[in-house]
């Protein structure tokens, strides 16, 4: 039998729901208010006047602009070059056969738990060496591919990608990459979509690295926010002001690929 979700899946759901939405109403809440609102008794639950006021002064204070610019260039190009690298591993791991090929799997998993602190100061000297420190290249290039990428993408073509669909390819006569480019990715787009979404988000958040590599002139979102807590006071109108400003990307790219994200899921979840 067909049955409806019940009254209790749609609370229960109502309930997730809220629960996330309430850290970025808190953040807009709080930004809306003037500095002296956390010193009340009661907080207001409503929001008020001051959001624009407060964040003109976050822009104004910190290098907010350029901030953002090099965000969406850092995380566009990392999402793009992890889902790109990441699938052609995965095709190579999931329907190639070569010598070392389970080792080689197996080590890239392992990497998984390796904590990524461990590799920061190496990282930081080969960026030295470079010349990137403080460039947004430092950011960029030891991202360019991930593990969890890799191995995400590999379990998804074992299934997605037919062996009998790549040894046809190769009958007809294309090259191992033709076959990986007209035949892999197209099949590959679901995962792909989700991998670059999850990726750009991960990459927008990021704190630790470019905390290390990156000036104060030339900060991201996450380093310029970091800026406005200055001294033993914080404003946290002023902060959190920055902070909803810096989630509208965030929020344009789920309204504008949401449907595209679901869909793919629910491509990625029917077999058969």
């Amino acid at each position: 039998m067909n049955r409806r979700p019940g009254f209790l899946v749609y609370g229960l759901l109502t309930a997730f729901v809220l629960g996330s939405c309430a850290p970025l109403y808190w953040s807009f809440l709080v930004g809306s208010h003037s500095r002296e609102v956390l010193t009340k008794r009661v907080p207001p639950l409503l929001p008020g006047g001051h959001f624009w006021d407060n964040a003109q002064r976050a822009i104004d204070a910190v290098p907010f602009w350029k901030a953002m610019f090099n965000s969406l260039i850092v995380s566009g190009t990392v999402a793009t070059s992890v889902v790109f690298f990441s699938t052609l591993a995965g095709f190579a791991f999931a329907k190639l056969s070569f010598r070392g090929r389970t080792p080689m799997l197996v080590f890239v998993v392992a990497t998984l738990a390796v904590p990524t602190q461990l590799g920061v100061i190496p990282l930081f000297i080969v960026m030295a060496k470079l010349g990137w420190v403080g460039s947004v290249w430092a950011l960029i290039v030891p991202s360019l591919v991930t593990a969890f990428g890799v191995f995400f993408m590999r379990q998804y073509l074992l299934d997605a990608v037919p062996d009998e669909l790549v040894d046809a390819a190769r009958v007809d006569g294309c090259s191992l990459f033709r076959t990986f480019w007209t035949v892999a990715l197209p099949a590959a787009r679901p995962a792909a979509g989700i991998l670059w979404l999850f990726t750009f988000m991960a990459t927008w958040t990021d704190f630790f690295w470019p905390l290390i590599v990156l000036p104060a002139s030339n900060p991201t979102v996450q380093i310029a926010l970091q800026q406005l807590q200055s001294g033993y006071y914080v404003d946290y109108s002023l902060v959190l002001a920055g902070a909803t400003l810096s989630t509208v990307p965030l929020l344009v790219l789920f309204v504008l690929t949401g449907r595209q994200m679901v869909a793919g899921i629910m491509q990625g979840a029917v077999k058969g």
